[in-house]
């Protein structure tokens, strides 16, 4: 999943391929410096545009990352980097690596086996047999913050695996969603390194996995399962057209958001589910204060928050 460079559980920074225009300049230049009140006038920005909020410990990491930026382009100084953000034509495809520049990528698969075992011993069965009653026969499931694609192909491989034989009348709907294209272009190429498939199960790495070299590559029938596309939670309209799922999964997010961000982001994932599904989110997050819609689910080792 895409996680924000902010306050939160320490992560290992994950560094951008050598085709990203991000790691492409020579060296930096260390006579531009990000002032107290431009990064003040930077934090806003960012925060209007994604909701992402860099607390005042993080200053130098939010002024390395975008330095590297304003090498690439051949800028003079942070206000003219802004400048060009607000007011330049193209704008909105340097907002692409604005966004890797500000998020933190890590994740692989199985990172999370609890929820995948609450979807098999309850939830899949549940909201079947619900769906049934309706006369449907399609699930909708969304990693909201899909990353590189990890999350978004483990569920697929327990849908194959362990629900669609028992089910073989029904539909499965895969869609992840990141604001990072970087990560999202490597999770539709399916191709993945050593640290990825760390905690896949033998069974799973075996038979949905092709080596080559020092790459895991995944099965195409995995691939057509899952639909990825650029998707910012802040996005008060976008968000609107992300309705009727029965799952969502958006783990190590919230904990980069104020407050405020987060009651918005948390009624809009509450506003893109059918009654009676489940919101899913990370080790270290909680709704604790942030909304009382949901109810609260436990299963062994974890929990989810179900809308009634």
């Amino acid at each position: 999943m895409s996680e924000f460079a902010n306050n939160g559980p320490s992560k290992a920074f994950v560094l951008k391929s050598a085709s990203s225009p991000l790691s492409t300049a020579n060296s930096l230049n260390s006579k531009i410096v990000l002032s107290t009140a431009s990064f003040e006038v930077w934090r806003t920005y960012i925060y209007e545009l994604c909701g992402i909020y860099f607390q005042d410990n993080k200053k130098y990491l939010l002024e390395s990352r975008l330095l590297k930026r304003i090498n690439y382009l051949k800028l003079n100084s942070f206000e003219e980097y802004l400048k060009f953000l607000k007011f330049n034509p193209q704008a909105r495809s340097e907002r692409r690596y604005l966004y890797e520049a500000i998020t933190i990528n890590e994740t692989f698969f199985f990172r999370n086996q609890p929820q995948l075992d609450a979807l098999t011993s309850k939830i899949f069965s549940e909201t079947i047999e619900a769906k049934r009653k309706l006369g449907q026969k399609k699930i909708r499931i969304w990693s909201a913050a899909s990353s590189s694609g990890e999350e978004a192909y483990s569920v697929a491989m327990v849908i194959t695996d362990m629900v669609k034989p028992k089910y073989p009348d029904m539909e499965f709907e895969i869609v992840g969603t990141d604001i990072n294209e970087d990560v999202l272009e490597r999770a539709k190429n399916g191709v993945y390194k050593e640290y990825a498939i760390r905690n896949t199960p033998a069974f799973f790495l075996k038979k949905y996995f092709t080596v080559d070299g020092m790459n895991y590559i995944i099965d195409p029938k995995l691939k057509n399962m899952v639909k990825f596309s650029f998707l910012n939670l802040y996005d008060d309209i976008k968000m609107r057209s992300m309705t009727y799922f029965d799952i969502v999964f958006c783990a190590n997010v919230l904990i980069y958001f104020d407050t405020k961000s987060k009651i918005k982001v948390v009624s809009h994932l509450y506003n893109s589910l059918n009654r009676g599904g489940y919101l899913f989110i990370g080790y270290a997050e909680t709704l604790h204060g942030i909304s009382k819609a949901f109810k609260l689910e436990s299963f062994p080792k974890t929990i989810s928050y179900k809308k009634e």
